[in-house]
C-alpha cells in the first residue's frame, strides 16, 4: 500500500509526515533550523538550510517506510517570506520571514494613508512589517542595489520548487499573503506593483493550489531524493488555510485556533471580507474560498522564552502546564501582555512589548506560567471577537502544540465560551496539504479528520475570565503609547 506525504515548511522546522488513506499518521520526521537576528528587528533564515531540511525529512520518512512509496507529495508553507535571488536562482539575501520588523516605520507611515487603506482592501493583507509588500519597500529604500539587481523576489516554497523543478511558481494562497495579489481578481495587483516600481516579471507565475508537477529523478539526482520518476508533486497552499482544512474547520460556523511558534485564529468563508479598521486579514485559500482571521507573532515562542530565558528551567513544557494547573483561574490579578515580538493582530503594532502586571511577593513560578498561558489566549480571544462579527461560530477546532494540553484546551473553551474540538492528528497543515493533493489527483478516497476530544465551556469560568480579559485589553491601551520608540532627551551641556 502506498501512502501520502505532506511536507510542512514551518518557522522552526520542516516536517515530512506520511498519512494513510484514512488520514491516520503513519510516520513523521522533523528537521529543525535556526532563526537569525543579525541586527535589531531582523528575523531571517538560510533558504538553503531549509531546502536541505526538506530533502532530509522526506528521505527519512521514505527510508523508514521502504519499500512503500509515496503516492503523492503535497506542500504546506509559512506565509510572508521574501528571498531575493539572482538569474541562477541563488539567494542574494537570506529568507526574510514573517517575524521580521525592519519595515515597521514604513508600514506605520503607509497604514495611515488613503493609499494604504486602498491597498489593504485590494489585497486583504493588513499594512504591517510582516507583509512582503512592506519588506520590498524597505529593500528599495535601504538596499537599492539588491532591490534593482534581483532577478526574482520569491518565498520559501517557491525556492524549494525552483530547486526541484527549475520553475518559479507560486500558489494563489501563498501569493495572497504577500500584499501584492488582488484577492478579487487573483492577479498581481498593478497599482501596487507600480507603487513599488516592481515589474511583474520579477515575481513567480501564479498557479492554483492543486497545481501538479512530476518529479524527474535524473535532472534532480543531485538532491538525492529517494523518489521514483513520475512521483506527483502538488504545490499546495499556505499553512493557515491548510490548518483549517486539516482540522475539519471548513465552514463559516466553525473557527480554527492554532498555536505553533506563532498563533492564529481563522475561519474559511465563501466570500472575501475586509474591515474598515484593517484589523483582520483575508487571504485566498482555494477555489472560491477565502481564509479570514488574524495572526499573532506571540504563540508558543512565548512559552519557549519563559522556559529558557526567564525561568531558565529544565522542566518540560508538560511539567510547566501541570504547574500552571495548580493556580486558580483568577490568578490573583496577575496579567501578562504577550507582545514580546511586537504584534500583528489585533493591535498591528510592531513596537508593542510584553508586560507582567500585578506582581506581588506571593507570586510563584506557577503564577508566571499561568499568566503567560492566559495572556496568549486572551490575545487570541481579542482576535476571535473580530472574526465572530462576520458570523455565528458554533465550535472551535484546536491545533498546534498547545492542543496536547488539557489545561489550555479547557481554558480556550472557557474564555471563548465555545465548544472546542480536537482532531486525531495535530499535524493539521500537513494533513490539509494531503487532502488538497488527493483532490488534485482525483484519488477516490475521502479523508475526514476524526474528533478525539471535546471540551465544553464552563459559563461560571467564562464570566470570571471575561472580567480578567477586559482588564487585559485596558492594560494594553493604557501602555501602548509607552512602547513607541523615541530618541532619548539629550543630557544638558555643562556650563
Amino acid at each position: 500500500m502506498n501512502y501520502f506525504l505532506g511536507v510542512d515548511i514551518g518557522t522552526t522546522s520542516v516536517k515530512a509526515i506520511a498519512f494513510n488513506e484514512r488520514g491516520d499518521l503513519i510516520f513523521r520526521h522533523a528537521t529543525g533550523y535556526d532563526m537569525q537576528h543579525p541586527a535589531k528587528n531582523y528575523s531571517e533564515q538560510n533558504a538553503e538550510e531549509i531546502f536541505e531540511a526538506v530533502v532530509l525529512s522526506m528521505n527519512r520518512v521514505m527510508d523508514e517506510l521502504h519499500p512503500m512509496k509515496p503516492g503523492l507529495v503535497s506542500f504546506s508553507a509559512m506565509m510572508h517570506s521574501v528571498i531575493a535571488v539572482n538569474e541562477k536562482g541563488n539567494p542574494i539575501t537570506n529568507c526574510i520571514i514573517w517575524a521580521d520588523n525592519r519595515a515597521a516605520a514604513i508600514a506605520k507611515q503607509i497604514r495611515e494613508t488613503a493609499e494604504g487603506e486602498q491597498f489593504y482592501h485590494a489585497t486583504g493583507v493588513p499594512i504591517h512589517a510582516m507583509s512582503p509588500f512592506c519588506k520590498l519597500l524597505w529593500l528599495r529604500e535601504h538596499e537599492p542595489e539588491i532591490f534593482h539587481s534581483a532577478y526574482k523576489f520569491i518565498g520559501i516554497k517557491e525556492y524549494i520548487f525552483f530547486k526541484l523543478f527549475g520553475r518559479y511558481i507560486v500558489d494563489t494562497a501563498i501569493a495572497s499573503a504577500t500584499g501584492l495579489l488582488n484577492i478579487h481578481s487573483l492577479d498581481w495587483d498593478t497599482p501596487i506593483l507600480d507603487a513599488l516600481e516592481l515589474a511583474e516579471t520579477k515575481l513567480s507565475q501564479l498557479v492554483p493550489v492543486e497545481y501538479l508537477l512530476y518529479y524527474n529523478d535524473e535532472s534532480n539526482s543531485q538532491y538525492f531524493l529517494n523518489l521514483p520518476a513520475g512521483t506527483p508533486f502538488v504545490v499546495g497552499s499556505s499553512d493557515g488555510a491548510l490548518a483549517n482544512l486539516g482540522t475539519g474547520s471548513v465552514s463559516d460556523d466553525s473557527m480554527s485556533v492554532t498555536i505553533g511558534t506563532s498563533a492564529a485564529v481563522r475561519i474559511l468563508s465563501d466570500r472575501a471580507i475586509t474591515d474598515k479598521d484593517m484589523s483582520i486579514f483575508c487571504y485566498h485559500a482555494n477555489g472560491d474560498q477565502y481564509i479570514i482571521g488574524g495572526a499573532s507573532n506571540n504563540g508558543a515562542v512565548v512559552m519557549q522564552w519563559l522556559k529558557e530565558s526567564l525561568l531558565q528551567t529544565t522542566e518540560s513544557y508538560e511539567q510547566l502546564f501541570d504547574l500552571a494547573a495548580t493556580v486558580s483561574i483568577a490568578n490573583d490579578d496577575l496579567f501578562f501582555v504577550p507582545y514580546i515580538l511586537g504584534e500583528r493582530a489585533p493591535v498591528w503594532n510592531s513596537e508593542a512589548k510584553g508586560v507582567f502586571c500585578g506582581l506581588t511577593i506571593n507570586h510563584t513560578k506557577a503564577h508566571l506560567v499561568r499568566a503567560v498561558i492566559e495572556g496568549i489566549t486572551y490575545n487570541l480571544f481579542s482576535i476571535g471577537k473580530l472574526i465572530m462579527k462576520t458570523g455565528t461560530v458554533k465550535q472551535i477546532y484546536a491545533a498546534g502544540g498547545f492542543a496536547e494540553s488539557p489545561l489550555w484546551l479547557q481554558l480556550l473553551a472557557d474564555i471563548f465560551n465555545c465548544r472546542v474540538l480536537v482532531t486525531g492528528s495535530l499535524e493539521s497543515s500537513a494533513l490539509g496539504a494531503v487532502i488538497v493533493g488527493v483532490k488534485a489527483l482525483n484519488i477516490p478516497v475521502h479523508i475526514q479528520p476524526s474528533i478525539v476530544a471535546e471540551y465544553e465551556p464552563d459559563l461560571f469560568n467564562h464570566k470570571n475570565y471575561l472580567r480578567q480579559f477586559y482588564k487585559f485589553e485596558r492594560l494594553y491601551k493604557l501602555l501602548k503609547n509607552e512602547f513607541v520608540n523615541t530618541n532619548p532627551v539629550p543630557a544638558p551641556i555643562p556650563a
